[in-house]
């Protein structure tokens, strides 16, 4: 997801900060329905919409994943930037995060599934970067997801036709003529990373 800072009426002056609940309240108002955006420590951070090789390069990696882990029965994989309340503080600090693409094992998925925001993190978080994301933001993101127990966070990166895989083991770099898997997550998953690129 690409973040910039645009101002908008509906967004909490920059000196105030909201909880994932009034977030949530604030996402669900007609007048900001179609806005993407996340909390981050408190503090919303409206997002652009995703461009076309950002889209194709999600769609498919998560139509992968998703077959995957369907026909395994491991859980579900999610693509449309759903929000993970990955901290919440008695200061109201909260943070909310979109992904790009989640997976959630079957033991981590909620039954029945809410109308609202995901607590935790996901098993696995796929972010892929677009010209706009920064480096300080997305290191941020990977820190909050590993902090709120992901399993493992890819940074799929276009511009480099490279992923690269966080966990708490440390960091691998796979490149385009490298196999990615799932490892422990998603055991028996393998894509080559060129197959996610479309050249």
């Amino acid at each position: 997801m690409e973040a910039v800072a645009r101002p908008r009426t509906l967004s909490p002056p920059a000196e105030t900060t909201i909880s994932a609940d009034e977030f949530l309240e604030l996402s669900n108002s007609p007048e900001y329905a179609d806005c993407n955006s996340e909390l981050v420590e408190g503090r919303v951070i409206e997002m652009t919409r995703p461009k076309l090789l950002h889209g194709y390069v999600a769609t498919e990696l998560g139509l992968a994943l998703a077959m995957h882990v369907k026909a395994q029965g491991l859980g579900m994989v999610i693509t449309s930037e759903i929000g993970f309340v990955l901290t919440r503080r008695p200061s109201g600090r909260d943070t909310v995060r979109g992904i790009d693409i989640s997976f959630l094992s079957t033991e981590r998925t909620p039954d029945p599934l809410p109308d609202g925001w995901i607590e935790g993190a996901p098993d696995l978080a796929v972010e892929v970067m677009s010209p706009s994301n920064t480096v300080s933001d997305i290191n941020l993101k990977i820190r909050q997801l590993l902090d709120a127990g992901a399993g493992a966070v890819w940074i799929v990166d276009p511009a480099t036709g490279s992923v690269q895989v966080h966990s708490a083991q440390g960091i691998r770099v796979f490149l385009e003529d490298d196999t990615l898997t799932g490892g422990d997550i998603l055991p028996g998953f393998e894509i080559k990373v060129a197959d996610i690129f479309p050249w």
